[in-house]
């Protein structure tokens, strides 16, 4: 508008004058420079804090401002803070980056709940000779917001408008120690040391299973065949299980089959679960999962534990995990139903072309810059562009440490960075693309090329094992990889294996298929049955 001014004739700027004038009166408050000072005592943590401090700011008070916070949620800003010893502030201005507004100027004068927070990094004096700091997982799976030792302020209301200077948060209270549900007859859990993620990381790391317990388990002697759920970070029982819900009612008919369903728990430092596969930035989760944590749970439980009694599944992440499982490991799993999977190949990587687009938040066609779309809706309207989605992570954590999805794909998909935090994809800032790192990711992580360089060897152990199910509307694009990885197994050959690829017309995310779930373990069994030895019986299903 004051461009357009400059070029009218004296007459039309000056009528204008007023107007404009009128307008600026309302622009936002903030922009005189807003200030918050966020500072903790030494009763809620006695040593200096090396971390990140945030602001929360919300039109509402029906929750705290910190738990309104998300992909498209309340306004937060950020800043990192090394060394802040308590009653130190810690400063967040106009200069910081903030989502889904960009700078505390970006705020309308008005009246708002803020909340200020501290999260609290710890120091891991890896095994690779590097440290870094980072989140320390709490048995929270990577949500800072609620991660057990972290820092808050109360919410305080204040009004924001040009006359607005600094406003102090104390974070005087401490998030409480994570509550893991009690077991029952139906639901066991167990949490282990992992000696090699230990060891690489230098500080404690755990592993978790909450088990799911077929009927009549403890008065019998009988051995199972087990179901791995992949996914995100959770201690809820596997399927949902309540004993009056459906899944529950149909789980403890006599002529349903009896079954181990084990959940995994591996969250990392970067994320609430590793993507269960070796990375240089993560460290051998893959190995730990393999050689530590399964061979546990099927040791305590009775599992049958031999490949063609034990499958995997998982939607998204889990997914993704589930897919690479028995890609990576084909002589141990004897089948997959992997629902909506993370990118397949990096083509299409929620709307980034890894290996052709130069900027991960703008396209070029023809003459046009076009931005990249990160999310839509099932009606193709736009939810996020990428750009936004990035800057949303850049907030969450710098170097990496937002615990977020894009930033997780580079630290298990990429190199190790010099500072001993991943090399990334892309700029955050910028969105511009390291050539280097994505040939890094096609020749690590990508399943798709990994499949056409080992087919010969790996395809024979995949034969009648793979099953996937997407939306043609997944509201990441995901389905663009999954079809790419269909079209290219109906032309493999030595063997021949087309797998089987099933696709809900205009569903989103994430779309597991028409069959229930009981349907769907039913399914499975059957498919373990077909499987199993010459002469064997199945005592385990009453069918």
């Amino acid at each position: 508008l004051t461009r357009l001014m400059k070029h009218w004739v004296g007459g039309v700027t000056v009528a204008a004058v007023p107007a404009f004038a009128s307008m600026n009166a309302h622009t936002p408050a903030a922009s005189r420079g807003v200030r918050v000072e966020i500072s903790f005592p030494s009763s809620v943590h006695a040593g200096p804090v090396t971390g990140r401090v945030y602001v929360m700011v919300s039109r509402t008070d029906d929750r705290e401002p910190r738990l309104q916070i998300g992909r498209t949620g309340t306004p937060f800003f950020g800043r990192d803070v090394e060394k802040l010893s308590p009653g130190q502030a810690g400063i967040i201005d106009i200069t910081d980056l903030g989502t889904p507004l960009e700078s505390l100027k970006d705020l309308p004068p008005g009246d708002y709940f803020v909340q200020g927070f501290v999260n609290v990094y710890s120091e891991f004096k890896r095994a690779d000779g590097h440290t870094v700091w980072m989140h320390d997982d709490q048995w929270e799976g990577q949500r800072w917001n609620v991660s057990p030792g972290n820092l808050y302020s109360d919410v305080q209301r204040v009004h924001i408008d040009r006359s607005t200077e600094t406003i102090k948060l104390v974070a005087s209270n401490k998030i409480p120690q994570v509550e893991v549900p009690a077991d029952t007859p139906w639901v066991k859990r167990i949490k282990i040391q992992s000696a090699l993620l230990t060891k690489f990381w230098g500080r404690p790391i755990y592993l978790g299973a909450t088990v799911l317990l077929p009927r009549d388990f403890a008065t019998s002697t009988m051995k199972y065949p087990v179901l791995y759920r992949q996914g995100h970070f959770g201690l809820g029982a596997p399927l949902g299980f309540q004993e009056g819900n459906e899944i529950g009612q149909a789980w403890q008919r006599d002529d349903f089959p009896r079954m181990l369903v084990v959940t995994l728990q591996h969250p990392a430092p970067y994320f609430d679960d590793s993507y269960g596969v070796n990375s240089v930035n993560l460290g051998p989760y893959g190995d730990a999962i393999m050689q530590e944590l399964i061979p546990e749970v099927e040791t305590r439980f009775r599992a049958i534990g031999q490949p063609w009694a034990r499958i995997t599944d998982g939607g998204s992440t889990g997914g993704w995990i589930s897919l690479a499982h028995q890609i990576l490991y084909p002589d141990f799993y004897g089948g997959v139903w992997s629902y909506c999977p993370d990118s397949v190949t990096f083509t299409d990587v929620e709307g980034i072309n890894v290996y052709k687009d130069d900027n991960a938040f703008y396209r070029k066609i023809d003459w046009r810059t076009v931005p990249i779309i990160n999310t839509r809706e099932v009606n193709g309207h736009v939810r996020l562009t990428s750009e936004q989605r990035n800057h949303m992570e850049l907030v969450n954590g710098t170097k990496g440490r937002s615990g977020e999805q894009l930033d997780i794909w580079s630290a298990v998909f990429g190199p190790l960075g010099k500072d001993g935090y991943f090399e990334p994809l892309f700029d955050k800032r910028t969105g511009v693309i390291n050539r280097a790192v994505a040939d890094y990711w096609r020749e690590h992580y990508d399943l798709l090329e990994y499949l056409k360089r080992n087919w010969t060897t790996v395809g024979p152990k995949l034969v009648g094992k793979v099953h996937v199910y997407t939306g043609t509307m997944d509201n990441f694009f995901l389905n663009n990889s999954t079809k790419e990885l269909e079209e290219w197994m109906k032309t493999t050959q030595n063997p021949h294996y087309e797998g089987f690829f099933l696709y809900g017309d205009g569903k989103g995310h994430c779309w597991q298929g028409p069959e229930t779930t009981a349907e769907r373990l039913k399914q499975m069994a059957a498919h373990i049955a077909r499987q199993k030895p010459d002469g064997m019986t199945t005592p385990w299903w009453r069918y």
